[in-house]
C-alpha cells in the first residue's frame, strides 16, 4: 500500500492519498484543499500513479478535513463517507460552520456511513475503521496492518482539542488507550503536523503516559 501525504489549507491539514500499486485503486482521505492549485497538485498524482478513486473519506467532520470534498468528486465521482456520527457536518444544511471559520466551501452530503469495524478495502490491502471520539463525536482512525491514520485524534507530541462542541476529554482518554494498544512500529499519519509511531509517542508524548 503506497501513502502520500499533501499538507493543504489555512489549518496545514493532512490530506492522504492511499493506494494499491497492483490494482490502481486510491481512496482520497481528508482532502482539506479550497484552491485549485493545491487540488491540482493532488489530482496529478493520482491520475499519474492509480487508475480508480474508491472513495473520499473523512476521519471526523470539521471543515478543514472536508471543505475539498466536492471538489474531490466532481473530478473523481467517487463517494464521499465519514462517521454517522458527524455526518450532520456536512450538506447544504451545515454551512454555517465553515463559513464562521473563514473557509470559502463546504462539503456536499456523505453517500455513506462508516462505522467501527468496518472494513475498506484498497486493492490487495485493508484499513479497518475505529471510532475513535474524543475530538469529535464522530472520529474515526484507519487501522491498517503497519500504519493508522489518526485524523485529529493523535498527534505527534499531542493530541486533537477536546473544548470543541461534542468533544470529550474521557472518550479521547479512551480512544488513545485503543491506539497505544496497537504495535510499537505502527507508523502515525495524523491529520495534521509530521507522523510518528506509537512506540515513539508512547515513549514521550505526555498525553499517552498519563493515560
Amino acid at each position: 500500500m503506497e501513502t502520500r501525504m499533501f499538507t493543504v489549507g489555512n489549518f496545514l491539514t493532512n490530506c492522504y492519498v492511499v493506494g494499491c500499486e497492483k490494482t490502481g485503486e486510491v481512496i482520497i482521505v481528508d482532502p482539506g484543499f479550497e484552491t485549485d492549485l493545491e487540488s491540482q497538485e493532488v489530482f496529478r498524482f493520482i491520475d499519474a500513479n492509480f487508475s480508480t478513486v474508491k472513495l473520499i473519506l473523512n476521519t471526523h467532520g470539521h471543515p478543514d478535513h472536508t471543505c475539498g470534498n466536492g471538489m474531490a468528486k466532481e473530478r473523481f465521482p467517487a463517494p464521499i463517507l465519514v462517521h454517522e456520527y458527524d455526518a450532520y457536518m456536512l450538506g447544504n444544511s451545515s454551512k454555517i460552520l465553515p463559513a464562521f471559520f473563514g473557509f470559502r466551501s463546504s462539503s456536499p452530503a456523505a453517500n455513506g456511513m462508516l462505522h467501527d469495524g468496518d472494513l475498506i478495502k484498497i486493492g490487495a490491502s485493508t484499513l479497518k475503521i475505529a471510532h475513535t471520539p474524543g475530538h469529535s463525536r464522530g472520529s474515526v482512525s484507519l487501522v491498517g496492518d503497519k500504519e493508522v491514520f489518526t485524523g485529529d485524534t493523535l498527534f505527534a507530541g499531542s493530541i486533537g482539542r477536546t473544548d470543541f462542541p461534542e468533544s470529550s476529554e474521557a472518550d479521547i482518554r479512551n480512544s488513545l488507550k485503543r491506539l497505544a494498544d496497537l504495535p510499537r512500529d505502527c507508523i502515525v499519519y495524523p491529520g495534521h503536523g509530521p507522523k510518528t509511531t506509537i512506540g515513539r509517542e508512547s515513549d514521550t508524548n505526555p498525553f499517552l503516559q498519563n493515560l
